[in-house]
């Protein structure tokens, strides 16, 4: 039988790291691979990421695609089936989800979408209700104020 203790890789699969600069006994010492002199041998030397000698770069050659709206907005979401883990009445606002563990961050507000069933009585605060949340929140007898 096998043991994990005994793995080992295949032969061949490894190899030793090549130990530069450590002397002209080494084979790699002085220059350590570097060549003699030019800008590859300097230390901090060699060109930035992406240049291409001069030749005008992948990056620049490729087309322009859509564009960032400044004015968009993030919610946090959250499906009204999440909110039964509050009880009978309580009132439900962005705190007290972050509280629970069912949102993380608030971003730009809070949006309840309709996805699921809800079993509460609650009174749920938040910046957004889509339509079928809005139902499904007073179908359970409780409210949807928007803040």
């Amino acid at each position: 039988m096998l043991n994990l203790s005994e793995l080992k890789p295949n032969d061949g699969a490894t190899h030793y790291k090549k130990r530069v600069g450590r002397g002209t006994s080494s084979g790699t010492g002085k220059t350590a691979t570097r060549g003699h002199k030019g800008q590859n041998a300097r230390s901090g030397g060699g060109v930035r990421p992406g240049y291409e000698g001069g030749q005008t770069p992948l990056f620049k050659r490729l087309p322009k695609r859509g564009f960032t709206n400044v004015n968009r907005k993030d919610y946090a979401v959250i499906n009204v089936e999440d909110l039964n883990v509050f009880e009978n009445g309580a009132v439900v606002d962005s705190e007290k989800l972050r509280e629970k563990g069912l949102i993380k961050k608030e971003f730009d507000g809070v949006k309840v979408l309709g996805n699921g069933e809800l079993n509460k009585q609650l009174t749920v605060k938040a910046n957004k209700f889509s339509k079928t949340a809005l139902d499904v929140i007073a179908k359970a007898g409780g409210t949807a104020e928007v803040i």
